[in-house]
């Protein structure tokens, strides 16, 4: 007797991925690169690198008192589903051109494909954004060491010196590098285990504020109440800058393009990835605002805390010490997840400029080590990270500038490709898989209008009357930035910089 051979599912599954590998990397190579990095990762882990680099639990708990300081309950209700809405459209904006062009260059590529008689958009915009995803990253180790300088003041009542915050942010910081260096899988398997931990969490959050909270605020003060600690008298500009909350906590929807080359038909899954960070974390991030607003104790107690998070303040007042640890950690938790992945960001960055000449040492920040991993950029962006943090220990509000810089020059890199998409419609012929058809310029001008209007809010004055120790300094760190890409580019940039370089 005969058995019946049945077909073998995982040898069809297999040929259909080398399909789809095949065509992944046909496309790359259509776009002038050959395929350097193994396609390891899924729709969940490219969906995972954007969600933890928007970080909506940590984005919204370190930033949180910015909007209730500035507006307020009201301001925060209306101020997150603006912004979340407005964001979203820039997700659309971005996903499409991300469809076109899947590769890790990300937004420096294309703007290079757009607009490749101006090299120069391309090369600020690479190094633009590459640096703001190393500050980004920095900012996000040193929350780390505040999360637990607040975890031992909490509960222990011991409060560390900006000395040890920062040893601990250095600490962080290396440890992001030894993550990113172990390679693709590694973040991968770390970016699909952040979706489930930011949904959890959140469930987490959300039900130990509400149930534990012995005041449960009413829909009227959650809805309607207004606060103002600004100084400001405009109520209409005090909302405003309370916007500056909401977009914080947003970026990094484009993330996603970053590992491009390692995902299996990323022309598909990169675009929506984008889109679905956005989407999903609009409404994570309201579910968890809307539990903070209805367990907030005392505005006023928020504002006067020793903590050194804010929010800390806010979970003890809400569930005690206790249930404030664990609130804590699982912020905590996410939070280093969010800085591991903006490291994983610039390290692609760099190697994708280091790939076209718009990067010094090409050889060096183009080898990739065993695990698949450019370990030059992840450790270039664990020294700079270190060398920034240092800035802590002379001066918090040196330090605060130079994160709101890195929050601005995520939106001015934003604001290139946007811009050339509306002023230059015709800037691409062949769409990808994800095209915005008759909506394109529509979408496009209202991203634009947006990035424009937010970059000109995050430079204004945050509180009157304004004194060296409450200025805004961002625009003083975001003028130093581009002053020294400036001079990179007139040195050295525009003679060795033409555009993508086919591999």
């Amino acid at each position: 007797m005969v058995k019946s051979e049945r077909p073998d599912s995982s040898a069809g599954e297999d040929k259909e991925e080398a399909r789809d590998v095949a065509v992944s990397d046909q496309r790359l190579q259509d776009l002038g690169y050959k395929a350097e990095f193994r396609r390891e990762m899924s729709l969940f882990g490219v969906l995972g690198i954007s969600f933890c680099a928007i970080g909506i639990l940590t984005g919204m708990s370190s930033a949180f008192q910015t909007g209730l300081f500035s507006g307020g309950p009201v301001g925060l209700f209306w101020g997150w589903n603006i912004c979340s809405f407005f964001m979203f459209l820039i997700a659309l904006s971005l996903a499409e051109i991300c469809s076109t062009y899947p590769t890790m260059g990300g937004l420096y590529f294309w703007v290079c494909k757009m607009k490749p008689d101006m090299p120069i958009l391309g090369f600020f915009t690479g190094w633009l954004y590459s640096m703001a995803m190393v500050f980004t990253g920095a900012s996000g180790n040193l929350s780390v060491a505040l999360y637990l300088a607040s975890m031992a003041e909490v509960g222990q009542g011991r409060t560390l010196t900006r000395v040890e915050i920062t040893a601990i942010a250095w600490a962080m910081n290396i440890f992001s590098g030894i993550i990113n260096t172990i390679g693709t899988k590694a973040i991968g398997q770390m970016s699909t285990f952040n979706v489930w931990w930011t949904l959890g969490g959140t469930f987490v959050l959300a039900i130990t504020l509400l149930v534990k909270a012995p005041v449960k605020n009413s829909p009227d003060f959650v809805f309607t109440n207004f606060q103002n600690f600004t100084g400001w008298e405009s109520r209409g500009f005090v909302v405003l800058l309370g916007f500056l909350q909401a977009v914080y906590t947003l970026e990094g929807c484009e993330t996603a393009a970053q590992v491009a080359e390692e995902a299996v038909r990323a022309e598909i899954l990169a675009p929506l990835a984008v889109v679905g960070s956005i989407a999903g974390s609009w409404l994570i991030g309201l579910a968890y605002m809307l539990a903070l607003l209805f367990a907030v104790q005392n505005i006023a107690s928020v504002q006067a805390t020793t903590f050194a998070i804010p929010i800390s303040q806010l979970f003890y007042d809400a569930v005690g010490p206790q249930l404030a640890q664990l609130c804590l950690v699982v912020v905590l938790l996410a939070q280093v997840m969010a800085a591991i992945t903006n490291f994983t960001a610039s390290s692609r960055l760099f190697y994708a400029l280091a790939r076209d000449d718009a990067f010094p040492l090409k050889k060096q920040f183009m080898t990739l080590n065993q695990f698949q991993a450019p370990y030059w950029g992840v450790w270039t962006s664990v020294l700079i990270g270190c060398i920034i943090s240092c800035a802590y220990i002379g001066s918090a509000v040196a330090f605060n500038a130079i994160l709101s810089s890195a929050a601005i020059s995520v939106m001015l890199s934003y604001l290139q490709p946007i811009l050339i998409r509306v002023f230059w419609s015709d800037s691409i012929q062949d769409f990808g898989p994800f095209c915005l058809g008759k909506w394109s310029w529509a979408v496009n001008f209202a991203s634009f209008s947006f990035c424009v209007f937010i970059c000109i809010l995050f430079v204004l004055p945050t509180a009157y009357p304004v004194n060296v120790l409450n200025m805004n300094y961002a625009i003083v760190a975001v003028g130093g930035l581009m002053v020294i890409i400036t001079i990179n580019w007139f040195w050295w940039g525009r003679h060795s910089f033409k555009g993508p370089v086919k591999t």
